[in-house]
């Protein structure tokens, strides 16, 4: 039996830059508010049967998790938020989903770019220019463990664009 990991990467609903707030602590703008929901309404058919989400612990992030939860009937007391989410990075994001416990085949992680891009361009099949806010890009690995991870397929992308 061929197994596989998962992993879908959500980059966080478009935010606000207008109120006087550290990054970490910025909200959706209702742009935002209004594409995470249509991007949500669109990805069930994409979605494996069984999977975890991840949520950076920064308010746009975690925002974008609970709208997307609520869309897809995931429960939000089961989202998991990791501080070590909060990355512009993708060796960080790399170090984060590489430590996923194998249990898990499938993981839906919301977070961050430049991290984001960069990592669907380094572990996926399809160059992307930029992950757009509140873009999805679906990734299937030939691996039985999460920290033995490479090259995989880029299964889907859904993008707020696509759906306008």
């Amino acid at each position: 039996m061929q197994l596989m990991k998962n992993l879908i990467l959500i980059r966080h609903a478009k935010s606000s830059w207008e109120a006087p707030l550290k990054d970490f602590d910025r909200p959706l703008m209702k742009r935002g508010i209004l594409d995470a929901h249509d991007v949500s309404l669109n990805i069930s058919e994409y979605l494996p049967k069984t999977y975890i989400i991840w949520s950076s612990t920064a308010a746009r992030a975690s925002e974008t998790a609970l709208i997307f939860a609520q869309n897809i009937s995931y429960p939000i007391e089961s989202i998991v938020y990791k501080d070590e989410l909060y990355t512009f990075d993708d060796k960080q994001l790399e170090k984060v989903i590489k430590s996923c416990d194998n249990s898990f085949e499938s993981v839906i992680l919301f977070g961050h770019n430049e991290a984001i891009t960069n990592f669907v361009n380094k572990f996926g099949d399809v160059f992307i220019e930029n992950v757009p806010t509140s873009g999805f890009v679906s990734l299937q690995f030939d691996a039985e463990s999460w920290d033995t991870i490479h090259k995989g397929k880029t299964h889907k992308t859904i993008f707020p664009k696509d759906l306008k």
